[in-house]
């Protein structure tokens, strides 16, 4: 993080970073009362993860932070060790030490978990002699992060990736240790390694809220097999790099006019155009066992899915034919409701004039004006006045609707259907 990238940030942020006498003031040691200096350390600590978050950073240097990002001509805050002392006691800071080492075992884990709480004096001086500090909060969004991008690649609740991609995704070693540490504390991550003529690491990663599942067999040798996979792609990439300087090389040659020379670099060109075709073969088959190892997974979903349907459906003593029915019948329910959308959407209304229709909506505005004066006025009671539904009713059926002869049978019915159910409507009648 460059010295000078964080100081042209913080004076975006703080607009009043130079002014003189507000500097000094926020450059003080804290004392008096905690009301007294809170506001000034809620200032520095959303500054320091402002900074950090950023410039993509969630593993701060104290000593950095202090000497370096907010050195003003020589100055620093004398407060800063104050305030990175209290974001450590109030969780928003973890230092490395205190975090459990999730290359371990579960055994050796936990051991250094009772060490590190019993150990646990923090002071304001110690906290600068810490090499690096992790950031609570934008570990947690570096994790949610690492998951988002490993779920676009895959398509099962867990994966499997080595621990070089896994260092790749999360910026480093430091960074990877801090992200898995968590993770495992969370139980949605978990480190592997196997022996196959030569040590191979990898991480399992939950990508789904729910914990990992129980590490198996079958999660060693698909590490095994994108270990190979990694390896064949590394040759492959060195293979076409070493082509084309042999194609450059050949090219050279021959406008020299030495084509001794560029006939040795163009059989070069074949030798590695027949290595590559046997690397680009074994990766394919690597490729296919994998693709046959993740869709084996989710087809043992599905079962596991069509299994639990079935228990649920023996347990409320619900048979196959009630399932069916139920089905066929929201299926046809479905179909006539598409039916009649159809049927009112082909239905226009024509033969009206748009005279016609502004003036009925006047008389109806007016009307509707009227009631609601009525109702404001507190003289005239909560009766509404008598005929008010006849006129909405008269004004209503003066809008003559004329329905195209081809589809004019369906509104008819529908109209006729609406008039019989208010004539059976006792409620109706009454009003």
């Amino acid at each position: 993080m460059d010295s000078k990238s964080v100081k042209d940030f913080i004076r975006k942020e703080v607009p009043d970073w130079d002014e003189e006498l507000i500097a000094t003031a926020r450059f003080k040691a804290f004392s008096g009362q905690k009301s007294d200096w809170e506001p000034k350390y809620q200032f520095w600590k959303n500054l320091i993860t402002k900074i950090s978050r950023h410039f993509g950073a969630f593993i701060i240097s104290p000593s950095q932070v202090k000497n370096e990002w907010f050195n003003r001509g020589g100055l620093v805050p004398l407060c800063i060790d104050q305030v990175l002392f209290l974001m450590c006691n109030e969780g928003e800071i973890t230092r490395i030490s205190d975090m459990t080492d999730p290359y371990s075992g579960r055994i050796t884990q936990l051991f250094y978990k009772v060490k590190s709480l019993m150990n646990r004096t923090i002071t304001p001086d110690s906290i600068l002699l810490e090499d690096s500090v992790v950031l609570t909060t934008l570990l947690k969004e570096k994790a949610d992060e690492l998951v988002k991008c490993l779920s676009e690649s895959h398509w099962n609740s867990n994966c499997v990736v080595t621990r070089k991609k896994f260092e790749s995704l999360c910026g480093g070693q430091k960074e990877a240790y801090a992200v898995l540490s968590y993770l495992s504390g969370c139980g949605k991550g978990r480190y592997l390694s196997t022996n196959k003529k030569e040590l191979i690491e990898g991480i399992k990663v939950s990508l789904t809220s729910s914990s990992l599942s129980t590490v198996s067999s079958l999660d060693f040798d698909t590490l095994h097999l994108i270990w190979t996979q990694e390896k064949l792609q590394q040759q492959l990439d060195v293979i076409d790099r070493r082509w084309e300087m042999s194609r450059q090389s050949a090219l050279a040659s021959l406008k020299s006019g030495n084509k001794k020379l560029a006939l040795r670099h163009a059989r070069e060109m074949k030798l590695g155009t027949e290595n590559r075709e046997k690397c680009n073969s074994l990766l394919n088959r690597v490729e296919e066992v994998l693709s046959v190892i993740a869709n084996a997974e989710s087809t043992k979903k599905v079962a596991e899915a069509i299994q639990i349907g079935a228990r649920a459906i023996k347990e409320n003593k619900i048979s196959v034919e009630e399932v069916q029915l139920c089905l066929e019948e929201l299926e046809e329910s479905i179909d006539s409701q598409k039916q009649v959308e159809k049927a009112l959407d082909s239905a226009p209304y024509l033969d009206m004039e748009d005279e016609d229709i502004e003036e009925e909506f006047r008389k109806l505005e007016l009307e509707v004006g009227n009631e609601n004066l009525e109702d404001l006025n507190p003289e005239a009671g909560v009766s509404d006045p008598p005929g008010s539904d006849q006129t909405l009713a008269d004004a209503l059926s003066n809008l003559k609707l004329v329905d195209t002869p081809a589809k004019g049978s369906v509104i008819q019915n529908s109209q006729i259907q609406a008039k019989s159910k208010e004539s059976n409507n006792p409620m109706l009648e009454a009003a």
